[in-house]
């Protein structure tokens, strides 16, 4: 008996020791996350108008020159991804639900059949990744990794979003890749975080937006607005469009990182939760194995006197 309660015991200061952790966690990640809902909420207005504002000018029947809004019909036979993942776990499913998701966009843009991503037609997919356990998970996967990005969600700045979109657009309007897409989770509450993958370049049209749609305003929806260019149309553009995808991207990331801290709090209180059940649980054990003992030390006294008497 005396040998069951020790390791009871023990396992008791263990895993109250692993509470006071995941608990601690579990406060710090709520204070990230304030401050992370309050980034998405703040910016997503600016870059949802951003969006409708791209989506409208795709829309105008005019003869458009900018290569960022260029369907191409020949194919080069490529996209790029910019998959967006955390460089921390513990957050429950968080990295789990993008790699499915990230999976089935693969498996619907490649058939399953093909083996390292490339399709019968040799179309094949690059990836950029954000993220160590999305760099962990592209290694696993066999990605066509171009370039990693680390320790780049944990306090994103717009400055650093530059070289990533500037990639991407070069990439683009090199005629490297036919579309570049973003792949993150969005914020949609404390609870509840959606992973998208979201074509970016070029702009996609109204029956391509799917559930992105659900973003746009009605009035977005309907047929575009006149606009009037002040300075030249092309000088504007040069300048306007480059920003909106740094836009993008950079609401992606913070979206992401909002989804994560969510993620991590919730699991942090899940796991402190889980530890006070077992700790309750460890300590009724340890109480009846206490008391068993207890009523079989008295059981031999009263026998051993009765033996005497």
């Amino acid at each position: 008996m005396a040998g069951g309660t020790k390791i009871i015991q023990h396992r008791i200061r263990s895993i109250s020791n692993t509470k006071k952790i995941t608990k601690a966690m579990k406060m710090v990640s709520a204070a990230k996350m304030r401050k992370a809902t309050g980034n998405v909420l703040a910016t997503r207005p600016y870059s949802n108008l951003a969006w409708d504002i791209i989506g409208n000018l795709s829309r105008i029947k005019e003869d458009w020159t900018h290569p960022l809004l260029t369907f191409r019909e020949k194919k080069t036979g490529k996209s790029l991804v910019i998959l967006i993942t955390s460089d921390k776990g513990l957050c429950g499913g968080f990295n789990a639900q993008m790699f499915r998701e990230t999976k089935h966009f693969i498996s619907r843009f490649n058939p399953p059949s093909v083996v390292g991503g490339r399709r019968g037609g040799g179309y094949s997919l690059d990836f950029i990744v954000l993220g160590k356990k999305g760099e962990s998970f592209a290694h696993r996967e066999k990605l066509g990794v171009v370039a990693t990005f680390e320790n780049l969600t944990n306090n994103p700045k717009f400055v650093n979003i530059k070289p990533i979109a500037k990639m991407a657009m070069d990439g683009f309007v090199n005629g490297v890749y036919d579309e570049v897409f973003t792949a993150y989770t969005d914020y949609i509450s404390t609870l509840v975080q959606k992973p998208r993958v979201r074509q970016l370049l070029p702009v996609i049209k109204d029956k391509d937006l799917g559930e992105i749609g659900a973003k746009l305003t009605a009035d977005s929806l309907q047929p575009a607005a006149e606009y009037l260019f002040e300075p030249e149309k092309s000088e504007l553009l040069e300048m306007m469009l480059p920003k909106i995808v740094e836009t993008q991207i950079y609401q992606a990331i913070l979206e992401s990182v909002a989804s994560e801290q969510s993620a991590r709090m919730v699991a942090m209180q899940n796991a402190t939760d889980a530890a006070n059940e077992m700790v309750e649980d460890l300590k009724f054990t340890y109480n009846k194995i206490r008391q068993a003992g207890i009523t079989r030390e008295i059981s031999e006294i009263s026998a051993g006197k009765a033996a005497i008497e």
